[in-house]
């Protein structure tokens, strides 16, 4: 059994809201990467929006505290990203990581020929996800089963892609800019293309540049917030942005002291407000919670918010 060493001594987690907009590195898991951020944060709960590629990176957002309540819609937030792909060539994984499996010739291929493609895969289209994915059958990630060598039928599902654009061209490799549903995948994109091409392909390089609603995201390296961490906690605190970060356009719902009081009593009342999802804010502006408000204006909770009273 290896020991603890003696001068190292053990993280001492704290309650911690917030999130955290991560520049995801290459070689790291998702998960790899939430607990490298969440010890450094000395964060007592943690977890991630949609896992990367560990050979991807780009933006991860990292939620934190009662943020992790919210995790849920960043999860099915639209996304976009910038690929490379390497044509010619497929592996079992559909990625650079993975195993080769057969090359074949590139010579007919063009700029031209892979725009005329784009169209078949720009919509709502069908694809079927990477054998190496987290997908969960019998209650196990699918690259489990692969990685024992294990066949399993994985069925096409649905995805939408908004835009895909070729913005890059040369001899056996191509670059898409890509913004699509959460649920698609790049890799099967990719190789579904390399199909229709004639000489298959995978992804060489990934990158995640936006989840709505971060458009233009302030993403924080992973040797930035290193850095803050040895500044200290008031240092550490520049990473962090609040849960409404998240939440921007959803329709809000002002409540007075006694409104804010009878919620955070887990109660139900009316409001004068749309229906639908909405943000429920004290009248200090603090996020108190997710609610519905429901047919004659019934406000009913569906996630609340702890410590965001004062």
């Amino acid at each position: 059994m290896v020991k603890r060493s003696a001068d190292r001594p053990r993280t001492q987690f704290r309650p911690l809201d917030g999130i955290v907009l991560l520049d995801k590195p290459g070689g790291m898991s998702s998960n790899q990467a939430l607990q490298r951020v969440r010890h450094l944060l000395r964060a007592e709960k943690g977890g991630h929006t949609g896992a990367l590629d560990p050979l991807a990176t780009g933006l991860l957002p990292l939620c934190f505290g009662e943020a992790t309540k919210i995790a849920g819609l960043l999860l099915g937030a639209s996304k976009a990203y910038r690929t490379v792909a390497r044509l010619g060539v497929t592996t079992d994984t559909d990625d650079a990581d993975g195993r080769p499996l057969l090359q074949r010739s590139v010579e007919h291929v063009n700029a031209a020929a892979i725009k005329a493609l784009l169209p078949e895969f720009t919509g709502c289209i069908r694809q079927r996800p990477p054998a190496y994915s987290a997908l969960k059958r019998g209650g196990e990630p699918l690259y489990v089963k692969a990685r024992r060598g294990e066949q399993v039928e994985i069925d096409e599902r649905d995805a939408q892609v908004f835009a895909l654009q070729l913005t890059h061209f040369k001899a056996d490799r191509f670059e898409l800019h890509i913004e699509c549903a959460s649920g698609t995948y790049v890799r099967s994109l990719v190789r579904d293309l390399g199909e229709r091409l004639g000489c298959g392909a995978h992804v060489e390089q990934l990158r995640r540049h936006w989840v709505a609603p971060f458009h233009t995201p302030n993403m924080y390296s992973l040797e930035q917030i290193i850095a803050l961490a040895a500044a200290g906690d008031a240092a550490m605190a520049e990473c962090l942005m609040p849960i409404e970060a998240a939440l921007i356009g959803m329709p809000r719902v002002a409540l007075d002291d006694l409104q804010s009081a009878r919620l955070q009593q887990g109660q139900c009342f009316p409001v004068i407000a749309e229906m639908g999802l909405a943000l429920a804010l004290n009248p200090a502006g603090r996020p108190l919670g997710l609610v519905d408000v429901e047919a004659g204006g019934m406000l009913r909770i569906r996630r609340l918010f702890m410590n965001s009273a004062s």
